[in-house]
């Protein structure tokens, strides 16, 4: 791999890393302890929301931004011929 290809593989993969982390803020920081006053006026299964998105849905979510990252990284590694397919 070149150095082009190299500075443009880890310029993508940071700004993966940017956007998925900023995601994960907003849902663990933003809504379970900025927003949880106004979101506790929402009942989810007997719960209120912010109660949840504090308790439980950071941590889905942050599950869910593993399998996206992996996701983006085997296509950014195919794009960039550095899979382990290619390997």
């Amino acid at each position: 791999m070149s150095d082009k290809d190299l500075k443009g593989y880890w310029k993508k993969n940071l700004r993966y890393l940017g956007i998925l982390l900023t995601i994960w803020f907003v849902v663990s920081y933003g809504f379970g302890i900025l927003l949880a006053p106004e979101l506790n006026a929402i009942r989810v299964g007997g719960f209120k929301l912010g109660f949840w998105f504090a308790q439980q849905g950071s941590i889905y979510t942050f599950v869910i931004l593993i399998f996206v990252y992996v996701f983006l990284m085997n296509r950014l590694d195919k794009e960039y011929g550095v899979s382990e397919e290619d390997a």
